[in-house]
């Protein structure tokens, strides 16, 4: 099983970036330790992150014949992209949506996601347990499957 995530804009700043509500770890420490979670799961597990919806749209692209599964958090890009959504569902590719914060408890804007459409789920609101889990997701759905 071999796994990508994808981080959109501001992500770089975590651990620095408002700490009340992204926490204290870094965005570092955070690839780190989903890396080693990944290899300890019997997962590969890559990790890009781009302040620019082009790269992100590319990387999903590249994506294809590569990977088994993509956890992506789009950061604002979740509340306007409609080429991120295309993307998504171009790629083929099951997607998993994350979200540090509970989007649906914030400002009115952040409730919407027009790209969780595309995605087979989406994980908002349990800090960055939420990637964890959605390695875990991959890695018990689809593992079996193959």
């Amino acid at each position: 099983m071999k796994l990508l995530v994808i981080n959109g804009p501001n992500l770089n700043l975590l651990g620095g970036r408002e700490p009340v509500i992204y926490g204290r770890i870094t965005y570092s420490d955070l690839i780190t330790g989903l890396k080693e979670y990944a290899q300890k799961m019997g997962a590969e597990l890559d990790a890009f992150q781009s302040n620019h919806e082009g790269q992100i749209i590319d990387c999903l692209h590249n994506a294809i014949g590569v990977y088994d599964g993509i956890i992506m958090n789009p950061g604002a890009f979740t509340h306007y992209s409609y080429a991120l959504l295309d993307a998504i569902k171009a790629v083929e590719l099951p997607v998993i949506e994350v979200h540090i914060s509970n989007i649906h408890k914030r400002e009115a804007f952040r409730h919407i996601s027009v790209t969780a459409p595309a995605c087979v789920g989406q994980i908002t609101g349990l800090g960055i347990q939420g990637y964890y889990l959605a390695v875990d997701y991959f890695i018990r759905t689809y593992s079996v499957s193959k």
